[in-house]
């Protein structure tokens, strides 16, 4: 999932900042003829990202792994599967984007779909068949699957509803955990996006006037449930240590969350860049007040939950 991290946040850093505003600012008022200069835009960056992030796979991140006959691994139990919602979250990114730029560019709903709402699995598919390749990694059947339902949370919304009732959101946080573990879940937020899985938290956001309380409450204000883990210094179990330094004992144990949550895509200013910026937010769950209930059997409540 780490490599999956690095190549997601370049692609959303190269095409999502434009995209996501482009087709965000005026929902639903897509230009009826092709945009020739949009469309080619779209399609050459994508591309750039696509044959540079197979490069960077090749020629970088597997340079110091051996080669070796295509073979399978079952990571389905790891990190309490956070990583494959992980997974998802990338596939429904990519996919979102790369749906609504065509759409963007005058392309009809159902060749968006076709060829943008698939973009998450076939961005995502050939990095799975690279790790079943290369010693320490192996094709996951459950990271497919992962892909396949970020990307058909996407398309299958677009189909009923003509629209993402629920977009798929991430929250961050550095863990309690990470200074305990001598720099194995890194040093740093940013590095807790690559290391350290008890960092994440993946939500499902929705408006709340659509289901309940229709036209009481602001439009942007959404319900949000969420999925986390705590307690995880390894992948299927916790290292005792790392780099000479003993790891505290802790027990693995999984989080289910509701908080509130706003819906930047409804709101609306004067200023472009405001915009812009609010747009560029849309996969980003807003600090708020939150319930957790966890396999311990415990609730706990927060003023603010990241």
């Amino acid at each position: 999932m780490r490599k999956k991290l690095f190549l997601l946040i370049v692609f959303f850093g190269l095409i999502g900042f434009t995209s996501v505003r482009a087709q965000l600012a005026k929902q639903k008022k897509y230009p009826k003829e092709i945009q020739k200069g949009k469309l080619a835009t779209a399609i050459i960056s994508e591309s750039v990202f696509y044959f540079g992030g197979m490069s960077y796979l090749q020629f970088i991140w597997y340079k110091d792994h051996k080669r070796v006959p295509f073979h399978f691994y079952n990571d389905n139990s790891g990190y309490l599967q956070v990583d494959k919602y992980g997974h998802a979250f990338g596939a429904y990114l990519e996919s979102y984007i790369g749906y609504h730029w065509l759409r963007s560019s005058g392309v009809s709903k159902k060749q968006s779909l076709l060829y943008g709402g698939t973009l998450g699995f076939l961005l995502q598919a050939p990095i799975e068949v690279f790790d079943g390749m290369y010693e320490g990694w192996g094709f996951s059947w459950g990271d497919m699957i992962a892909n396949s339902a970020g990307a058909s949370l996407l398309i299958g919304q677009e189909l009923l509803f003509d629209d993402q009732v629920f977009k798929y959101k991430l929250s961050l946080a550095r863990s309690e955990y990470a200074p305990m573990a001598n720099g194995y879940l890194g040093n740093n937020i940013w590095q807790s996006l690559f290391y350290d899985y008890n960092s994440h938290t993946y939500w499902l956001s929705g408006n709340i006037n659509r289901f309940v309380l229709k036209d009481m409450l602001p439009n942007w204000l959404n319900l949000a449930v969420g999925y986390s883990a705590n307690g995880m210094f390894g992948e299927f179990k916790n290292r005792t240590y790392y780099r000479g330094v003993q790891i505290p004992e802790t027990v693995r144990y999984r989080q289910y969350l509701l908080s509130l949550d706003i819906d930047w895509t409804k709101i609306h200013t004067n200023s472009k860049i405001l915009n812009t910026i609010l747009q560029a937010m849309a996969f980003i769950k807003l600090p708020f007040p939150a319930i957790e209930l966890n396999s311990l059997g415990k609730v706990k409540g927060y003023w603010v939950y990241y």
